[in-house]
Formats: C-alpha cells, sequence, structure tokens
C-alpha cells in the first residue's frame, strides 16, 4: 500500500535533483583573463664586430652592445630583447622598412646618417686605427698612399681613406679584412681602434700591429626610425638611468678592462 507513495516521493525528489543539475550546467564558467601581450624590442645588428657584438662558442648573441641593448630594453619595461643578425650595410634599410624597431652595431653617428634615421645620445667614443704587419711601419693614413687598403663596406674607416683619394678593398665585415690582412691580400685595414685591437688580442702570434689613424673621435649611437621620438626619448632616458647608476661602466669594464671614459 505503501510503496505509489514512494514512488512519487522518489519521483519528485529526482525531477528537483535534474533541475538542480540543469541549472548548474547552464551557469556560464567565468571568462579566463587573457595574458598581457609580450613587449619585445626588435634589434637588428651586424653580429661579426667583436668586441661590440659577435657569436659565443654556444652560437649565442654577446658583447658589448649586445649586453647594453638587453640592458637598455629590460629599464624601458620590455619583456624581451629579439637581436637578429644583419649586414652592416643593410642594417639601416632594414631599420626603415620597420623590420626593427632599433639598430645598435657599433655605428658612428655620422651627418649623413642622422639625415636618413634617429640616433640616440652618443654611448660610446672610438677612433680610426690602421692595422698592418710588423715591419711595415705606417705612420698615418698619409703613408698607404699606392698601398692595398682594407675597410669595411660603409663605415668611417672607408670613408677616412677614400676623403682622401684613396682607393680601398671593401669586405663585408672587418674581421674579414684583417684576415685578409694576415694572408697579404691588402697592406693595410683601416678600421674602428676596438675592433682592431680586439682582432690583434685574439691573434697575438700573427705579428699583427696597429696605429692611430688621427682621424678624429668618433662617437657610437643607437639607431631608430626618424619619426618614433616616444622610443627615442625613452632610449635616452635609460642610457642616462644605466650611466647614472654605474650599470653602463659595469658592463663598459667587463669588456674593454677599464673605466668608461667621460664624454
Amino acid at each position: 500500500m505503501f510503496k505509489p507513495k514512494f514512488r512519487l516521493v522518489l519521483s519528485g525528489l529526482l525531477s528537483l535533483s535534474l533541475l538542480a543539475l540543469a541549472g548548474c550546467g547552464n551557469a556560464s564558467a567565468p571568462t579566463p583573463t587573457p595574458a598581457p601581450a609580450e613587449k619585445i624590442l626588435k634589434v637588428g645588428s651586424d653580429i661579426a664586430y667583436a668586441p661590440f657584438e659577435f657569436m659565443d662558442e654556444k652560437q649565442q648573441a654577446t658583447g658589448f652592445d649586445i649586453e647594453l641593448i638587453n640592458a637598455l630594453g629590460a629599464d624601458m619595461g620590455y619583456s624581451k630583447v629579439n637581436i637578429e643578425t644583419c649586414s652592416f650595410d643593410g642594417l639601416i634599410a632594414a631599420l626603415q622598412a620597420g623590420k626593427y624597431d632599433a639598430i645598435i652595431s657599433a655605428m658612428t653617428i655620422t651627418d649623413e646618417r642622422a639625415k636618413t634615421i634617429q640616433f640616440s645620445d652618443k654611448y660610446f667614443k672610438s677612433t680610426q686605427y690602421i692595422a698592418m704587419k710588423k715591419g711595415a711601419n705606417f705612420k698615418s693614413l698619409a703613408d698607404l698612399k699606392g698601398k692595398k687598403i682594407g675597410v669595411q663596406l660603409n663605415t668611417t674607416g672607408q670613408f677616412a681613406v677614400e676623403k682622401l683619394g684613396m682607393a680601398t678593398k671593401k669586405y663585408d665585415t672587418t674581421p674579414d679584412a684583417l684576415n685578409d690582412l694576415l694572408n697579404g691580400g691588402v697592406d693595410a685595414v683601416v678600421a674602428d681602434a676596438p675592433v682592431v685591437l680586439w682582432f690583434q688580442a685574439q691573434n697575438a702570434s700573427a705579428q699583427i700591429e696597429s696605429v692611430d689613424a688621427n682621424s678624429g673621435a668618433e662617437f657610437y649611437g643607437i639607431g631608430m626610425k626618424l619619426d618614433d621620438k616616444e622610443l627615442g626619448a625613452k632610449m635616452n632616458a635609460s642610457l642616462k638611468k644605466l650611466i647614472d647608476t654605474g650599470k653602463y661602466n659595469e658592463i663598459y669594464k667587463k669588456w674593454f678592462k677599464v673605466d668608461a671614459p667621460k664624454f
């Protein structure tokens, strides 16, 4: 006699349970908060110019410029600095085409380059050196008249020599020119002092010596697009901060073994 009532009660309970479950199924799950987009600074560099930029034994980009731009990127709030290699001769065109946000490659600030790109404040002082085999006894650029002179294409070394009306043999990289000097392909190489001195140190038994070309002081800058004033302002602010806090000097001393000069 009690079974019909029991069945009715059980049926009612099941109906309520199904409604409750249906209600749970219809409740919308909270929308996950999307992860913030990674802020990446795209940088171009000719990674064949030790000690400023070169590949280490693990084929990772390293050098003074590489450490500096990574420190600057971090200070500006970038989560990552993506550095790509590009021939020095093609860096400015690639920057203008929008492939990079900035370029850093021991690039001397010149009036001609400043017509097409924006430079940061100067971050390195250099000069041109003449590299030669021991015994050549060159003392100045004038002594190179009639000689075979190696230079890297579109560098201030090339400009300094050709300004005096002398012909040059052009190479894609300064190490290529210096190696050809070792092989007797040229009589001298004119290039940035730190690069020449680094090459000498790495090839101590090669009987290479060098002298100051006395072509005047040069200053390197980080290149950016002419109209990217916001990045230019941030870059200069971070560069000043790194200099003021001593971080710049720390990087400089690591690569050049002396304190950074004031300029």
